[in-house]
């Protein structure tokens, strides 16, 4: 048996064992969490996201996510009542002006708030939380889908009043920037392939089901980031560039299953199944849990596609 000493001493080790644990214990937040926003802006509404969460003992911080830009760091998320924070940013591809700043509120596991644009105008913004997304483990795929038909734009419409893509012997085109050019059947999961060549200097993008955009930029040489060539816009970095040089035919496979994503750059593994937090900007909506069409960035700059085949999980 266990003197009275051996006692005393089991005791003052398990009080300072669990004292240490709560040192070092995360706090948490019902705000935390990753959200879907749909904001009021200039008239429109426009799809953002947000995530906030503990870092160490009593720091909120965050990422941000607007209807245009790259995902943005939060450097602390402010606690100002019961439910109740704000955070500023500045601006990033915003007009001249001041930081964006943002007052929300928690209200039945939902978000509502204001947000202060640079130019001083105010938006109202609500946010969900993003959805789990499942991911089956033994994937059966259907029939491969040719997207582009090579003749005319069956299958496809855009999102503005220019029309600037046409099709020529084969190749879709994109001569000079206007709309983003959209499928107009929607997808779950699926494995994409893609061909394109871009003249020096440009820039597009390849939006997975309307929300994620794997980018496409005239960037070789350059040492990988996540805003360049094969990376998921402003979230995930390339662990390198595979990018060729303008001019030169190019290649992407994409495999996007829940928010699981492996990105095959002209035959090399750039991205291997990463986990996609949210909505990057210029998409199309954040409804996250939906199914979503393929998009193809024709804002940025001239671009032609080729041989774009899509395989869909079989229901």
């Amino acid at each position: 048996m266990l003197s009275i000493k051996k006692y005393v001493q089991v005791a003052i080790v398990a009080v300072l064992m669990l004292s240490t644990f709560s040192a070092f214990s995360q706090k948490v937040s019902p705000i935390e969490g990753r959200w879907d926003l749909e904001m009021k802006f200039k008239g429109k509404t426009v799809p953002s996201w947000l995530e906030i969460r503990y870092s160490g003992h009593e720091t909120l911080i965050g990422r941000f996510v607007f209807a245009f830009g790259s995902a943005r760091p939060i450097a602390e998320v402010k606690l100002i009542g019961e439910g109740q924070f704000t955070f500023n940013i500045p601006r990033q591809w915003e007009p001249k002006g001041g930081h964006m700043i943002f007052h929300g509120k928690l209200e039945n596991d939902s978000l509502k708030g204001t947000m202060i644009y640079t130019d001083g105008s105010i938006s109202q913004w609500t946010g969900t939380r993003a959805p789990k997304l499942a991911y089956p483990e033994n994937v059966e795929w259907g029939k491969p889908m040719d997207l582009f038909n090579g003749k005319d734009l069956s299958g496809w419409h855009v999102d503005g009043e220019k029309n600037q893509w046409e099709a020529q012997d084969g190749i879709l085109v994109n001569p000079e920037s206007g709309s983003n050019l959209i499928t107009d059947e929607k997808f779950q999961d699926f494995k994409l392939h893609i061909e394109f060549q871009y003249p020096e200097g440009s820039n597009s993008g390849i939006y997975l089901r309307g929300r994620y955009e794997v980018q496409i930029e005239d960037n070789y040489g350059f040492t990988p980031m996540d805003i360049y060539f094969g990376g998921i816009y402003g979230f995930l970095e390339p662990n390198e560039n595979a990018a060729k040089p303008a001019g030169e035919w190019q290649t992407y496979d994409i495999t996007l299953i829940g928010r699981r994503v492996t990105v095959v750059a002209n035959g090399r593994t750039v991205i291997d199944d990463r986990t996609i937090p949210g909505i990057t900007g210029g998409a199309l909506d954040s409804k996250e849990g939906e199914l979503g069409p393929i998009m193809i960035q024709g804002d940025h700059g001239p671009i032609k596609f080729r041989n774009i085949v899509l395989t869909p999980i079989k229901s």
